[in-house]
């Protein structure tokens, strides 16, 4: 068999990082990119034989063509893109500036758009293709303090959708995955600081505990496998019925 090459972006820690081990795990050559060189080269040893780390910040739209082209010069193709880089900000609604609402739009989305347009060329060369995109509960039902982030979250669900009407005739499928409370060091932090907004968190989890970075790995393998090969412009929550808790 062909050996599928698969790109994560923001795949040095966390969810990134574990669909990055779970594809190395189905031995999918998988290349993680990101800004910081010193987590991505330490995410990259876990992979093993399976994975490459490339430096780039996604916020430079111009040089994505480039960076794409260097990636099918050396690997003659793409099979898999997850589109999982992202950022927060956390403030209220009056407080948030233009030029930060614009900052989590360019990163969230603007970027996505990008990078999965330059990816999409190759896949229709080879008339194949998976892209992945991570989304948000917060673009299922509202949360407070992050309206920049759930517009851009809530913008990727409509443009999976869009994209995989537009594209799975040509043969990619389009999927995204909406975790719900995972434990990662960044979500660990900020709910042990916040008893309360943790026991809320729980208390409409019918399953009751925090999910595992490994669950998303889990869902991205089985999205990106030939057992999806019928499902595309679904939005597959990763929640524990969160998004259906009371």
């Amino acid at each position: 068999m062909q050996q599928k090459i698969a790109i994560v972006t923001g795949g040095g820690s966390g969810i990134g990082l574990a669909i990055a081990q779970a594809f190395a795990q189905q031995q999918i050559f998988t290349i993680i990119i990101g800004r910081n060189a010193d987590k991505l080269n330490e995410a990259v040893a876990t992979l093993g034989a399976y994975g490459q780390a490339i430096v780039f910040d996604l916020n430079e739209l111009d040089q994505i063509p480039a960076l794409i082209d260097q990636i099918v010069a050396q690997h003659q193709r793409i099979d898999i893109l997850v589109n999982n880089a992202g950022i927060n900000l956390k403030k209220d609604f009056t407080e948030v500036s233009n030029s930060e609402f614009d900052h989590i739009l360019r990163t969230n989305t603007s970027a996505v758009f990008a990078l999965s347009r330059e990816v999409v060329k190759q896949m229709l060369i080879q008339g194949s293709g998976n892209i992945i995109n991570i989304s948000s509960m917060a673009a299922q039902y509202g949360i407070p303090r992050v309206i920049a982030y759930t517009a851009s979250k809530a913008a990727i669900d409509g443009m999976t959708k869009a994209m995989a009407v537009e594209l799975s005739p040509k043969g990619i499928r389009v999927n995204s995955i909406a975790p719900g409370f995972i434990a990662t060091e960044m979500s660990k932090k900020a709910l042990d600081s916040d008893p309360a907004r943790k026991a809320k968190a729980l208390s409409r989890t019918p399953m009751g505990y925090l999910g595992e970075t490994a669950d998303i790995g889990a869902a991205a393998v089985f999205l990106a496998s030939d057992a999806a090969k019928y499902i595309t412009g679904v939005i597959l929550p990763v929640d524990g019925g969160n998004a259906i808790g009371f």
